[in-house]
């Protein structure tokens, strides 16, 4: 039986336009990680043919990320570069691990407002830290350092000439980027990205520019098991130690998470199969376990090579696989061109990537629509800058979870009060701990000397603090002797009006009868 390669045409072509776009980003992704740049076109290779040939997502293309930079470079600073493998090795394997599990779909679940708040806070810290790197300057540690610092550093800048060229360099970078896109579309098949690289590597050859360049030794010299450095490295850092624990987990959960929103978003580009989440899951994890392997950088799925991929024509993972065959063919034959790549060039594309990680328009639409969950966009964004990222996305998930905890916990209070008869109370809706000190306002509100009765039967859900309130409640009424009466369902008359029991009291155990009736407890209705 033959293979048919109905779309071989349309895919070979997007391919190649795949293949421009990914080649800047796979170099720059490394440089600013600080590793050899060749490390980034090896995660692109593995990431075009081994996880593209995968099952998983069709169309969407897999690669050194810039979402993961901070992280990298953080990693690579803690532990060393000798023991980058090792973490990407145990972090795909994890992520193996998770997708054999079915975990994928649940990355679905979580905030949207958290996921556009980690991207805002990645697109921060690599602005902040590539304006350095465009200057020639040292961009100090932490994310708050680099933005406190960065007016004296944009003076410097402006006024060395040692720090004016890369600086003059990585703007005219910037420009050609954002001014190819209004060009026609027949020009944009190549993209800005390339282009702003290739002519400010012929501006430096030829005007002989006093800037860096990216330092190339091979593919193979770069490439390395996971040996006897990371050996040396778990000496000092064994694998019970908590930082190598955190940063495998971060890399897993982070990458895995920015793979699978970006396949949900590639999904909404095409009308083709649907993204299978698991099994997308599993092939990024056997990517990353091969990148680990070769002691390369993690990879993820990225959403700028994806939608290329997309809007250049592809209908087949064929393209995707091209692309990192295109990738192969250049790290074997070319790669002594990157030699004439400046770095402030690739610190340009990175500041233009990290600025459209930012969702300007989308924080103020949800300031506008849903307040909550822009604050929660707001202090992720804000943690990752000021922590890292593991632990500002964790305070955003956590923010998140208390966030919809509030908002499905409600109490609502109707009082009837005659001033002859007893004082009604009805309540009604989902009442958790978090409405508690409304329930305790509402209870010592009422009076003491007066009859009281209580309508429990709007109540969906009563958990176990507010019913043990009402059950104290109940309970001081009754030690004070004065009538008191929660009202269960099916114990109010046709005409609607609300009884007492039959002594005009009632126990604590029958307010705590009231929580069990099928209307107010757990998953009541």
């Amino acid at each position: 039986m033959g293979f048919s390669f109905p779309y071989l045409r349309q895919d070979f072509a997007a391919s190649l336009v795949v293949f421009l776009v990914a080649l800047p980003l796979c170099v720059g992704v490394a440089v600013a990680s600080g590793v050899p740049a060749e490390l980034g076109l090896v995660t692109g290779i593995v990431g075009g043919i081994v996880t593209g040939l995968m099952r998983g997502s069709s169309l969407q293309v897999s690669g050194p990320a810039a979402g993961l930079t901070v992280l990298v470079l953080d990693a690579v600073r803690t532990l060393g570069l000798a023991a980058l493998g090792l973490v990407v090795l145990l972090a795909g394997l994890l992520q193996v691990v998770m997708g054999l599990l079915r975990w994928g779909r649940w990355f679905r679940a979580v905030s949207l407002a958290v996921v556009e708040g980690m991207l805002a806070g990645i697109g921060l810290v690599i602005v902040a830290g590539q304006l350095y790197s465009a200057a020639g300057l040292a961009a100090p540690g932490s994310g708050l350092g680099r933005l406190a610092g960065l007016p004296v550093a944009l003076v410097r800048a402006t006024t060395t000439a040692a720090t004016l060229v890369p600086l003059a360099l990585a703007v005219g970078t910037v420009l050609v980027v954002v001014g190819w896109r209004h060009l026609p579309p027949r020009a944009r098949v190549v993209p800005g990205a390339l282009v702003a690289v290739v002519l400010a590597g012929l501006a430096t050859a030829l005007f002989d520019l006093p800037v860096g360049t990216v330092r190339v030794s091979g593919v193979l010299e770069a490439v390395g098991m996971p040996g006897a450095g990371a050996v040396s490295a778990l000496e000092v850092l064994p694998l019970t130690d908590p930082a190598l624990l955190g940063t495998v987990l971060a890399f897993a959960l982070i990458a895995s998470a920015e793979s699978l929103f970006s396949a949900a978003a590639v999904d909404r580009l095409h009308d083709g199969p649907p993204t299978d989440f698991d099994k997308e899951l599993l092939a990024q994890g056997v990517g990353n376990s091969l990148c680990g392997l070769l002691g390369a950088l993690p990879m993820t799925a990225v959403i700028v090579r994806s939608a290329a991929n997309v809007q250049a024509g592809a209908r087949t993972k064929a393209s995707r696989v091209l692309h990192g065959v295109w990738l192969l063919l250049f790290a074997a034959v070319l790669p002594g061109a990157l030699e004439y790549v400046p770095l402030a060039a690739l610190a340009g594309i990175l500041v233009h990537a990290g600025w459209k990680l930012i969702p300007f328009r989308g924080v103020a639409a949800l300031w506008r629509g849903h307040r909550g969950e822009a604050l929660v966009l707001v202090v992720t964004a804000s943690a990752i800058v000021a922590l890292n990222l593991l632990e500002g996305v964790l305070i955003g998930l956590g923010l998140s979870v208390v966030k919809a905890a509030w908002d499905a916990s409600h109490l609502r209070v109707d009082r009837t009060d005659d001033g002859d008869g007893p004082v009604r109370l009805r309540l009604a809706g989902n009442v958790t701990f978090l409405r508690l000190p409304k329930l305790l306002d509402t209870l010592e509100s009422l009076p003491r000397d007066r009859p009281v009765e209580v309508d429990l039967s709007g109540l969906h859900h009563l958990d176990h603090a507010c019913r043990a309130t009402l059950e104290a409640w109940a309970a001081r009424h009754r030690a004070a002797e004065v009538h008191a009466t929660a009202v269960t369902p099916g114990t109010a008359p046709a005409d609607g009006t609300t009884t007492a029991s039959a002594d005009g009291t009632t126990s604590a155990s029958a307010v705590a009868a009231t929580t069990r009736s099928p209307r107010s407890t757990p998953g009541g209705r």
